[in-house]
């Protein structure tokens, strides 16, 4: 969808930061037979951080589509990166430690909401796409989102 821009290989979890810059066609899909496509992008800022943000469209099962759009802030990590809501003071999403197996690099990180939690494993693939999987539990949500970045 992208052409003009290179195809990321995730070289090492040192290198993934750098790679994620630019923009990215993205598809979600959720348990609840949700499902969203759109464009997310990763600015390069002047302190060093990524600024993420999407914006797409969503639509429910019944057929009804809404506009989407989702912010947060990437910070490098010598073996990863951290995920911060998108406001001020900076507050931890969660936090990736990257490593490789089978070819692909991996990680997995745990965020409490309220009383629900989040498992996300973000899967960095050998032909250049990353997909982000939330599983969400708890007493008030209960869903899985998978989403596919492309380039």
């Amino acid at each position: 969808m992208f052409a003009d821009l290179a195809q990321p290989v995730w070289h090492s979890p040192a290198t993934v930061f750098a790679q994620l810059s630019g923009r990215w066609s993205l598809t979600r899909a959720l348990s609840t037979g949700a499902s969203i496509t759109g464009e997310a992008t990763f600015m390069p800022r002047k302190d060093g951080a990524l600024a993420y943000r999407e914006a797409g469209k969503l639509r429910l099962p019944g057929g009804q589509t809404f506009d989407a759009e989702r912010r947060y802030l990437y910070r490098a990590a010598e073996d990863g990166f951290s995920v911060f809501f998108a406001e001020q003071p900076e507050q931890l999403f969660h936090r990736i430690a990257l490593h490789e197996t089978d070819g692909a690099l991996h990680g997995h990180a745990h965020h409490p909401c309220r009383d629900d939690a989040y498992i996300s494993t973000y899967e960095f693939h050998r032909d250049g796409s990353f997909t982000l999987i939330h599983d969400v539990s708890g007493p008030a949500k209960n869903y899985r989102s998978q989403t596919v970045f492309r380039r």
